[in-house]
């Protein structure tokens, strides 16, 4: 029987996995004092009562910083749990219209399309023909240039209008 693997530890070295004969060290007080042995390191954090962490592991030699771990994790985590929040999915909206498509309707669908560029997300405009409107695909070019020209100052096209099948596409996303 074989004994289980070591877990591989994330995050920084600290203290005894330390295996290098000098460091890069900083102090408590935040002090470069230059390169400095290994044991004399870890003597002055074990009189600090503190840690010795490894934070730049591939300068030569590796800087290590006298600190208290535990905070040091916490405040990591904390960095990290900010920038996830303030990280924003940008999703592709669909707006769905057709050639004939009245003044009202397409009021309320500038409406939404409006906000959605204010939540920061793209718009993918669909114009869908049915039947005999294939033939008058200008009227849809119209509609989609016309789409362009009212969203100008907040939007730009990343997709210029093309066909795809029964159906003309257009991207837009927000300035």
């Amino acid at each position: 029987m074989k004994a289980p693997p070591t877990p591989e530890k994330s995050g920084p070295r600290t203290n005894r996995e330390i295996r290098v004969p000098t460091v890069q060290l900083i102090d408590a007080e935040g002090q470069n004092r230059g390169p400095t042995p290994i044991q004399e390191a870890m003597q002055l954090a074990e009189d600090a009562g503190l840690d010795l962490v490894e934070i730049v592991p591939n300068a030569n030699p590796p800087v290590c910083k006298i600190l208290d771990y535990g905070k040091f994790r916490f405040n990591e985590q904390k960095k990290a749990a900010e920038a996830r929040k303030r990280q924003k999915i940008v999703e592709v909206k669909e707006i769905k219209l057709r050639p004939g498509i009245d003044d009202h309707d397409y009021d309320v669908k500038m409406k939404a399309m409006r906000r959605f560029f204010i939540e920061g997300d793209k718009v993918k405009i669909t114009l869908r023909f049915r039947g005999r409107e294939m033939a008058h695909q200008d009227i849809g070019y119209r509609l989609l240039e016309r789409v362009k020209q009212e969203t100008f100052q907040i939007a730009k096209v990343e997709a210029e209008p093309s066909m795809e099948g029964r159906q003309m596409v257009m991207i837009l996303s927000p300035r």
